[in-house]
């Protein structure tokens, strides 16, 4: 009798955890594309939704977030990595969020335009590496920040329509930062809170638009070669990394870009985007709450530009935090969950270890 009351708690308990899992849905939005070669023409992006099965079916009221991806990973691959406890979107839906994530134009499964399947249009080294040497038939860089607050403003109304919400959170990485932080500029009624991992900030950047496209090559591609390479120059620290993390990353970024899949080598494509925009004046005004983190070792994006944004931003509500032993890749790094967890804290309380104004190092 003991051991059968054992193996029935135990079905119970796998039950429940099994309902505890979140589920994934696709949407398909449509935006009227802003992007110079195929301006003006009805494009589509990719929305994954992910959530725990109740919330999937009756949403989740006003916690719905929207991750923002970077310059070169596609959204999905970025924060739903199907590896252990690694997807970040998968954290938060645990906690009863409805979380999105879309691939801008020209990314994972959104719509490329045409000018990214021709070799011609990489740059003169890249070309090389994938054995061609040709004349660019586009004459500059094929997206921008214009562009991209176009599509993120497609899918803020697809989700704010299904949802039935007045406001979303934004969570956004690298190149997500200007992508997120100044479409939230320019739309704070439309925005919760602000979540930024390691934000392409410049006090350089220009507010207005140079003319479009900016001569220079059309879009890049990052082999497994590459890929690795960049990566292990910012883990000095012991096992900063776990290979099989890493593994599942890569598989998911060749899946997200079949065509680059096909090529030799394999790449994952991504085009060049031309930002503007989020100047320093546009941060000064802004007042979302907003919280942003570096990881120490970040060779991408030097921590000292996201110490600069806590300073510029007008928000009174705001966070930085250093997470140690982290790089530009902390949220597949073994360090994670320190990342998720503050970011939870932060959209549940509007503070990280319970201060909502301060400069953290974690962990402690």
């Amino acid at each position: 009798m003991k051991s059968w009351i054992i193996a029935l708690l135990a079905v119970l308990a796998t039950s429940t955890a099994q309902a505890q899992e979140s589920g994934s849905r696709d949407h398909t939005v449509t935006v009227t594309s802003t992007v110079p070669a195929i301006a003006g023409q009805k494009s589509t992006l990719y929305l994954r939704e992910r959530a725990l099965p109740r919330v999937l079916r009756q949403g989740a009221g006003d916690k719905v977030v929207l991750f923002v991806h970077g310059a070169g990973t596609p959204a999905e691959v970025s924060f739903d990595v199907p590896y252990q406890d690694y997807s970040w979107m998968a954290y938060l839906a645990k906690a009863g969020y409805d979380t999105f994530s879309v691939d801008m134009t020209g990314y994972g499964r959104s719509a490329r335009p045409p000018q990214m399947n021709d070799k011609c249009n990489l740059a003169p080294d890249l070309q090389k590496l994938v054995g061609v040497n040709c004349p660019q038939s586009y004459p500059g860089a094929l997206t921008n920040i214009g562009s991209d607050w176009n599509d993120i403003s497609a899918a803020v109304a697809y989700i704010k329509k299904l949802r039935k919400v007045d406001k979303v959170n934004l969570v956004a990485w690298s190149q997500g930062g200007p992508r997120a932080g100044g479409w939230t500029a320019l739309h704070p009624d439309q925005v919760n809170k602000l979540i930024l991992l390691a934000p392409a900030y410049n006090r350089a950047t220009k507010a207005e638009s140079p003319p479009l496209p900016v001569p220079g090559p059309v879009f890049n591609i990052q082999t497994f070669e590459i890929f690795t390479q960049n990566w292990a120059r910012q883990a000095p620290c012991e096992k900063q990394i776990d290979p099989a993390a890493a593994a599942s990353v890569w598989s998911q970024m060749l899946k997200s870009d079949p065509v680059g899949a096909g090529w030799t080598p394999p790449v994952r494509r991504a085009p060049i985007a031309t930002t503007f925009g989020w100047s320093t004046e546009r941060v000064k005004s802004m007042s979302t709450p907003t919280l942003m983190v570096a990881g120490t070792h970040d060779a991408q994006v030097n921590p000292e530009r996201v110490r600069e944004l806590y300073a510029d931003i007008g928000a009174p509500q705001k966070v930085f935090v250093e997470l140690g032993c982290s790089s530009h890749n902390a949220m597949w790094e073994t360090g994670h969950l320190a990342l998720f967890a503050a970011s939870l804290e932060w959209l549940e309380k509007g503070t990280v270890n319970g201060q909502s104004n301060a400069m953290l190092k974690l962990p402690q």
